[in-house]
């Protein structure tokens, strides 16, 4: 009998130094958690037996536990590097439309040819879908699908509208020469510029001329990619009467210049805008003669100085005693985003952001735990299956319960503390040696009961 105790000392001193030998190669791999040989002692009586006098039958190894410690987080730049800090898992998948769905701490993403994001394995990284506004609309495991970084923001933005704020200086006095022409700046005062978009998303410069015409009255011309526009024709204005005016407010037509069409834009004596004709400044139809590009030749746009007829807005132009000063222009077409950059916030939101400046939620990152993390079934490559044992994945959001949170370039790195492991192998090491000692000791009783004559 003490043959076999000393046998299952020896089994149970490898099977300990085979985990902490695991632990140790595993030392820098990301994700990785360590694991700890757990044992207990044998200890067979029968009915008859004398429980007082019982010895017990040596040790069985009753567990291989993992301990899912948090390990160190190590900073990256790659904003697809991601760490857990706190509870959790990531939840991939081996390929598109699989069910077979694996958990893991590693967070070495990148993305394949198809620009789905993966890790090293090919495993595809599952993210719940979202709204526009960012918000999950579902969080359950079933509705999350692999997640996928477009190269482009979708179809361009034809430009609508315009919005301009400036100040046009009060101190200009009218051109010398009244004939208006863009090619000549002695026959304006002031002129700016944005930049517009077509149907196709190529992008045009538009320009505005500003003509001072009497104490408080400028008339304003247009040009998209230095060719003329036409205001639309509108009936005369007549804008509503001002105290402050003096003498009252005229009507306004509208005025030519260079072939085209213009605008009035009128001002109290007090430098507050308080008039516009016509009534909504609208440009033409651009026409194939501009867009020339097979875009849509009945593109307009709406030039809005944000009239308000209740008095002064801050809005609106003014016209002080300062220089000339364009402090808003901003219009609303986009061109083809192009991927810039990809940023993933703590709740695991992924959002991408484009070269025509806008940004576009994508999906939030699937979160899993486990009622019993340590009953998850190892399957390798730092991934884990669900068992019986562990329970259900109870799917959510980082950040959220008892959640924790992702951090974007950064990776976890594996739990074991290299200083303990060694100490665990040697006494893992002395422990086999003990257990060698008793068995040569029980061969040298055996010896000597045979040599008995």
């Amino acid at each position: 009998m003490s043959f076999n105790i000393a046998l299952s000392g020896l089994n149970a001193a490898q099977k300990d130094l085979d985990v902490t030998s695991n632990n140790i190669a595993n030392v820098n791999t990301v994700g990785f958690k360590e694991s700890r040989a757990e044992f207990v002692d044998v200890y067979a009586a029968s009915l008859l037996s004398a429980g007082k006098t019982k010895v017990g039958d040596g040790v069985l190894t009753s567990d291989v536990a993992q301990q899912f410690s948090q390990g160190s987080i190590q900073f990256t730049n790659n904003s697809l590097d991601l760490a857990i800090t706190g509870n959790g898992f990531f939840a991939t998948v081996p390929e598109l439309g699989s069910l077979e769905t694996s958990y893991t701490r590693a967070g070495q993403f990148k993305l394949n040819a198809d620009n789905f994001v993966v890790n090293s394995g090919g495993g595809h990284l599952l993210g719940f879908p979202v709204n526009p506004d960012g918000t999950s609309s579902s969080v359950s495991l079933s509705t999350a699908t692999p997640v996928r970084i477009p190269t482009s923001s979708g179809a361009p933005t034809p430009s609508s509208e315009v919005d301009i704020r400036m100040n046009l200086p009060a101190g200009d006095v009218p051109p010398a020469n009244p004939i208006f022409d863009p090619a000549d700046p002695l026959t304006f005062n002031n002129s700016t510029s944005v930049t517009i978009f077509d149907s196709l998303g190529d992008d045009h410069i538009m320009t505005y001329y500003f003509v001072k015409t009497a104490a408080n009255s400028w008339n304003m011309f247009t040009a998209v990619d230095d060719q003329m526009v036409n205001v639309a024709a509108s009936a005369v204005q007549n804008p509503p009467a001002d105290p402050l005016a003096v003498p009252p407010i005229p009507a306004y037509p509208q005025p030519t210049g260079a072939g085209a069409r213009g605008a009035v834009l009128a001002f109290n004596p007090s430098g507050d805008f308080i008039a516009q004709s016509p009534a909504v400044i609208q440009t033409e139809q651009l026409g194939a003669g501009i867009l020339s590009n097979g875009a849509d030749p009945a593109q307009q746009l709406i030039i809005d100085f944000n009239l308000d007829i209740n008095g002064p807005n801050p809005n609106e132009p003014t016209q002080f005693a300062s220089n000339f000063e364009v402090t808003a222009l901003k219009q609303n077409g986009l061109a083809v985003g192009r991927l810039t950059g990809i940023d993933i916030g703590n709740d695991g939101l992924v959002k991408a952001t484009y070269s025509n400046g806008t940004s576009e939620p994508l999906a939030r990152i699937a979160m899993v735990n486990f009622a019993n993390e340590q009953g998850l079934t190892q399957i390798g490559g730092t991934n884990w299956k669900e068992s019986i044992v562990s329970g259900e994945a109870l799917a959510g959001e980082g950040g959220s319960g008892t959640f924790g949170t992702i951090n974007s370039s950064a990776l976890e790195q594996s739990n074991v503390n290299l200083t303990t492991e060694l100490i665990d192998l040697i006494s893992a090491q002395r422990n086999f040696q003990a257990n060698s000692r008793a068995l040569e000791v029980d061969n040298q009783l055996n010896q000597t009961i045979l040599q008995i004559r």
